[in-house]
């Protein structure tokens, strides 16, 4: 990398103060595009960026839970973020990069001379490209959070299992702590102890999963601190960026609590509909047992999350002058309720939505999903999705006629009733979107629900032929098969007669309006409805 020219020192020595003012300086960069140099900081990572890029060195300052004191300590954390953020796919990431002090005193990107300083050289994006700044100005639309979901699912599966195990023992001394620390911040509060009581509690509900979890490798080196404002868009997609790059113990954590923290800031962000259409797509793609099975401790995972935020925002107003300390205690107050919330989570249920194709099943079931048991919401089980699963072929791929014979049809409902299973016994509900014309497939729904001693719902959508037909043939990217000669079949077909347990709904209206009799209906559970013009 050629230079422009040198930044004579400000003062004798080897000064980071001196660094700081070269990467400041305009003049110091080779493309004639820099005309300005803007800084961000942080209290362990200053960043500037120049023109199309970006430099960022690490603060030479020890802190208990990171040291940068030394410039190979500085040259270490450098290789490793770079190192890290590629392996999670990250295009952000140029390489490492010495600054050097010439013969004739001044700095210089690379070359002959002592080296003084590292720098992770980095692509520059808009700051207006961050999520966080992106769920403010528009929301986080289901494309997005489906594209997210993919993000994080690759850079889990490319995440390198941990060889040392060591039980739920760090996550526990974590609690501890943050626990202690808060105790003796500014926001001392009645919900302290409570909180304390509850993470013990969550752990010994979810020990067992988690070590099982642990010891068949979904406790890998993830990204760490993955929030919103550690994620941008570049070229149409969500890059990863910024993974703890200090310590190996804290990134080296169970996927699902990594994917939490990204669950939690959305929900903080006012984006529940999106932290499910995340967590949903997640699950969809890992096709894991053991992660619908370690959904007992996401609501310990969630409190985590937002205690530790709670903790560094106590812990910053303490440090801050008078003008802005309120500031940062408020955001540790709404912290500190968002994780006892997760820990004062509702019942779990089931839900079960069914109706011919073109009713609209699966569109109501994911609007009325965020908003059903535990954050950020119900799990969505489709048939439609098992059968593309258990075909092996992807979402949007066309299966033939054999895969909905009868045989076929009752492996999907079986194993659609298998996972929902999991995931009630987690704790967590359930939506179950099928067709459910067969009162087997209502029964053994309610069953299920039964068996785990939760709540039972279903609906039952009906519209007439004309409107089933101009919707199937209007879908688009859809993981239906069904086609018209599949609707005038169902309409042909006699669902039986429906149980007090179900509620049918007019579905011939307006989307809008279906799911406002669909949110009428679960609050006015036990009501009995006539089925009969279904």
């Amino acid at each position: 990398m050629a230079l422009i020219r040198s930044v004579q020192p400000t003062a004798a020595g080897n000064t980071q103060s001196e660094v700081i003012g070269f990467l400041a300086d305009a003049g110091s960069y080779a493309s004639s595009v820099v005309k300005r140099v803007d800084r961000f900081e942080t209290h362990a990572n200053l960043v500037f960026l120049a023109g199309r890029e970006a430099w960022k060195i690490k603060r030479a300052v020890r802190f208990d839970y990171l040291d940068f004191s030394t410039l190979e300590q500085r040259h270490a954390a450098c290789l490793r973020e770079v190192e890290i953020n590629r392996r999670f796919g990250s295009a952000l990431y140029l390489g490492c990069v010495p600054i050097v002090r010439l013969p004739t005193g001044g700095l210089a990107f690379g070359g002959e001379g002592d080296i003084v300083e590292w720098a992770v050289h980095m692509r520059r994006f808009d700051q207006s490209a961050l999520l966080s700044v992106v769920a403010g100005r528009a929301g986080i639309s289901n494309e997005l959070a489906r594209a997210l979901a993919e993000v994080v699912h690759g850079a889990h599966q490319r995440a390198e299992p941990t060889t040392s195990w060591r039980g739920t023992a760090p996550l526990r001394d974590l609690a501890t702590s943050i626990a202690t620390s808060l105790c003796k911040s500014q926001i001392a509060s009645p919900e302290l102890a409570w909180l304390s009581a509850e993470l013990s509690d969550a752990f010994e509900r979810s020990a067992a999963t988690l070590n099982e979890r642990g010891e068949k490798g979904f406790v890998r080196r993830c990204h760490g601190d993955l929030h919103l404002a550690n994620i941008v868009l570049w070229q149409g997609r969500p890059a990863l960026y910024d993974a703890i790059e200090f310590d190996e113990t804290i990134a080296t954590i169970d996927t699902l609590y990594d994917l939490a923290f990204l669950l939690m800031d959305l929900d903080r962000h006012d984006q529940r509909p999106a932290a499910n259409v995340v967590l949903n797509h997640y699950l969809w793609l890992s096709a894991e047992t053991l992660d619908l099975r370690g959904l007992i401790a996401l609501p310990l995972f969630l409190a985590l999350r937002a205690a530790v935020r709670a903790m560094v925002a106590a812990d910053r107003a303490g440090q801050a002058p008078s003008e802005v300390r309120e500031r940062y205690l408020e955001t540790a107050r709404a912290y500190l309720a968002r994780s006892v919330d997760a820990l004062k989570k509702p019942a779990s249920l089931v839900l079960a939505i069914g109706g011919l194709s073109g009713t609209g099943k699966t569109t109501v079931a994911a609007n009325l999903a965020p908003w059903l048991g535990p954050a950020p919401g119900a799990i969505h089980l489709r048939t439609d999705l098992e059968r593309k699963r258990l075909a092996g072929i992807g979402e949007f791929e066309r299966l033939p006629p054999g895969a909905y014979a009868a045989r076929a049809r009752r492996r999907v409902y079986e194993t659609l009733s298998e996972k929902a299973g999991l995931v009630v016994r987690a704790g967590q509900a359930v939506i179950v979107d099928a067709v459910f014309a067969d009162p087997d497939a209502r029964q053994s729904v309610e069953a299920l629900a039964r068996a785990a001693g939760v709540p039972f719902h279903g609906l039952w959508l009906h519209a007439d032929q004309e409107t089933l037909l101009q919707r199937v043939l209007a879908r688009r990217n859809d993981a239906s098969d069904a086609s018209p000669a599949v609707v005038r079949a169902q309409v042909g077909g006699d669902p039986g007669e429906f149980t007090g347990e179900w509620t049918c709904l007019d579905a011939g209206g307006t989307l809008a309006q279906t799911i406002a009799r669909a949110r009428l209906a679960l609050r006015l559970e036990g009501k009995a409805h006539d089925c009969s013009q279904s």
